[in-house]
């Protein structure tokens, strides 16, 4: 009895430690709200603090020194700063951290949610708020984030300013095209000549197989809208259509039809030759 307890003993430690091992694999835009750990340096050290949202700063570290750990997997600080007096402005990039695990926090003398970020969190189911951080999470590409936010401004009034095309956005972004189509129909129906609503729209009938509709979509943009900043864009993403169905056919058509738009962009300029190439050898 006394083997089979000590055996498993063993087991369960194993099982800890390999559950509670630091592993790098969150990107900053992934570790809003969490204490997280650097990679160590060559002595060590592993710096870490928390990371949160300010609305004006955006991606924030609280950073709250560095630690390192034994062999028996203990923390110990090595350094430690007092709260809120270094605070880092992070940039999104694909660095990673690694979340610390809980059961960790009181070897770094450090609560699960610091005192401090009550402040930051004032305010936040406005719908202002709920806004930001969803156009936030966008620019970051993490697009389902973003929807959790942008969805409850959604049931606030859905009507708040850039709000439906934030969503569009997010739709597009997870290859939901039909939904985004849904949306900006609305936003559309009360401001029809905007361009980047437009652009929007072009994008995901386009890339939901809807080409002939996209179609009607630029011609109307070409006549209509004054705003022409993204008229090269749109012309490619149907051309792009139709070079992904391998249509000879209407690729040539719509090639010819809108060679200026595309031509006014160097960059889609040269897509377009190249596809053009490849589909007419």
């Amino acid at each position: 009895m006394k083997v089979l307890f000590t055996a498993w003993a063993l087991i369960v430690a194993i099982t800890m430690s390999a559950q509670e091992k630091l592993k790098f694999e969150k990107r900053y835009v992934q570790s809003e709200d969490h204490w997280v750990a650097f990679p160590a340096d060559s002595l060590g050290n592993y710096d870490f603090g928390f990371i949160y949202i300010d609305q004006q700063a955006g991606l924030t570290l609280d950073y709250s020194g560095h630690f390192q750990i034994d062999g028996n997997g203990k923390y110990t600080v090595t350094k430690k700063e007092l709260d809120g007096s270094m605070k880092v402005r992070l940039e999104p990039n694909e660095n990673l951290v690694a979340f610390i695990p809980d059961s960790k926090l009181a070897d770094l003398e450090v609560p699960k949610t610091p005192n401090w970020l009550h402040f930051y969190k004032e305010g936040e189911d406005s719908i202002k708020a709920l806004y930001d951080k969803g156009y936030l999470y966008n620019g970051w590409n993490e697009c389902e984030k973003a929807l959790d936010f942008l969805e409850k401004a959604m049931k606030i009034n859905p009507e708040y300013p850039g709000l439906r095309v934030e969503v569009a956005f997010a739709f597009n972004c997870l290859e939901q095209y039909q939904k985004a189509i849904d949306v900006l129909q609305k936003a559309l129906a009360a401001n029809p000549k905007d361009a980047y609503l437009n652009k929007e729209l072009i994008y995901a009938q386009a890339k939901n197989g809807q080409l002939d509709k996209a179609e009607s979509t630029c011609r109307f943009v070409f006549r209509k809208v004054e705003d022409k900043t993204y008229n090269a864009e749109n012309a490619i993403n149907i051309l792009q259509g139709y070079f992904l169905n391998n249509d000879v056919k209407n690729f040539n058509r719509w090639y010819k039809e809108t060679a200026v738009q595309i031509d006014s962009n160097a960059r889609f300029k040269d897509l377009a030759a190249r596809m053009k190439a490849k589909l007419n050898p």
